[in-house]
């Protein structure tokens, strides 16, 4: 099975990351370096959050069936 990356860059504040904690953001849309529209749990960029709230270059990576592998910053 392949492996498939996308890199964004992601600037939310922590009012907009706490909608997640309130049951309000279950996703996260971004679109990738080459325009392409990605959308995956918001659980998974939690761990990433700070008091100044998510910031940074991603690297997503997918399988084939599109399903979540990993994701870290870069």
């Amino acid at each position: 099975m392949n492996t498939h990356y996308y890199f964004f860059s992601i600037y939310l504040t922590y009012e907009q990351c706490l909608a997640y904690y309130k049951g309000h953001i279950t996703a996260i849309q971004v679109i990738d370096d080459t325009g392409k529209k990605i959308r995956f749990p918001a659980a998974k960029i939690l761990p990433y959050m700070s008091n100044l709230g998510i910031r940074g270059r991603f690297r997503l990576s997918l399988d084939d069936n599109n399903k979540f592998i990993a994701l870290e910053r870069v």
